[in-house]
C-alpha cells in the first residue's frame, strides 16, 4: 500500500479516536467512530488498487500546508537542477496531485524524464555504470535539497526505493546499498552548492509554473553567476 493510503489511514485511526473520547460529552453513538473508520479504510483499500492510490492524493493536498508545498517544490527542484547538469532530458514536472491528474499521469508525479534517451547508446559496461551514478544522483537531489534548505528531509521515500530497485537490478550486493546512497547524496548535494543562485532562481520558476524550457533559460541565465561565484 502507498505512502498516501497509509497516511490516509493513520488520519482516519486519529478521528476515530477522537470520536471516541468526545463521543459521551457530545452524545455521538458509537457507532459513528466505527463506520467512520472503516469508510476511510475502505476509501484507501480500493483507491489503492483501482487508482493508483490518486483519490488519497488529492484528498491529503487539498490538506498541504504552505510549508509542505515549498518542501515539495524545493524537492523537485533539487531532481531538475542536477538532471539538467548531468545531462539528463527533462520532459516535464509537476508538483500537485492535482497537476498530476490534468497531465493523466500515473502515480504521484514530480519530475519526468526521458529515460529512453539513457539507453539508446550502444550497450558498454562503462556506459551503464555511468547512467546508474547519473541517475542515483539525481533521485537522491531532492533529498539534498530539502535538507540543505530545511536541515531535514521529509520526502523522498520514492526516490529511495528506485535508487534501491536500480541496484538491485544492476547486481550490486545489498550490503552496497548504505554507502551507494550516501555517495549519491553527497554528489547532488556539491552540485546543487555549487549552482545554489540557479537553484533558487529555478525554485522561483517552478513556483510560477514555468515551463521546462524556461526553466532551462532560467538556470543558464544563473550558471554564469554561479561560475564566477565559485571562482571568487
Amino acid at each position: 500500500m502507498s505512502q498516501t493510503a497509509l497516511n490516509l489511514i493513520a488520519i482516519g485511526i486519529f478521528l476515530m479516536t477522537m470520536t471516541s473520547l468526545l463521543g459521551p460529552i457530545f452524545h455521538i453513538p458509537p457507532v459513528v467512530p466505527a463506520a467512520l473508520t472503516f469508510g476511510i479504510l475502505s476509501l484507501a483499500t480500493a483507491d489503492t488498487l483501482s487508482w493508483n492510490s490518486r483519490g488519497v492524493s488529492l484528498l491529503l493536498d487539498l490538506f498541504a500546508s504552505a510549508e509542505q508545498r515549498q518542501r515539495i517544490i524545493h524537492h523537485e527542484a533539487g531532481h531538475f537542477l542536477t538532471a539538467y547538469f548531468l545531462g539528463i532530458p527533462i520532459t516535464g514536472y509537476t508538483l500537485t496531485a492535482w497537476e498530476v491528474l490534468k497531465q493523466g499521469q500515473v502515480g504521484r508525479g514530480g519530475v519526468s524524464f526521458d529515460t529512453q534517451a539513457l539507453t539508446s547508446k550502444p550497450f558498454k559496461l562503462e556506459n551503464m555504470r555511468l547512467t546508474l551514478e547519473r541517475c542515483s544522483t539525481v533521485w537522491m537531489a531532492g533529498i539534498a535539497a530539502e535538507k540543505m534548505v530545511y536541515d531535514n528531509s521529509q520526502g523522498g521515500v520514492e526516490d529511495r526505493q528506485q535508487l534501491k530497485q536500480a541496484l538491485m537490478m544492476a547486481g550490486l550486493p545489498e550490503e552496497s546499498y548504505p554507502q551507494k546512497e550516501r555517495w549519491a547524496e553527497l554528489q547532488a548535494t556539491n552540485l546543487l552548492t555549487r549552482h545554489q543562485q540557479s537553484y533558487e532562481a529555478l525554485v522561483e520558476a517552478m513556483q510560477q509554473r514555468a515551463t521546462v524550457a524556461e526553466c532551462y533559460e532560467v538556470i543558464q541565465q544563473y550558471c554564469d553567476a554561479d561560475s564566477e561565484k565559485i571562482a571568487a
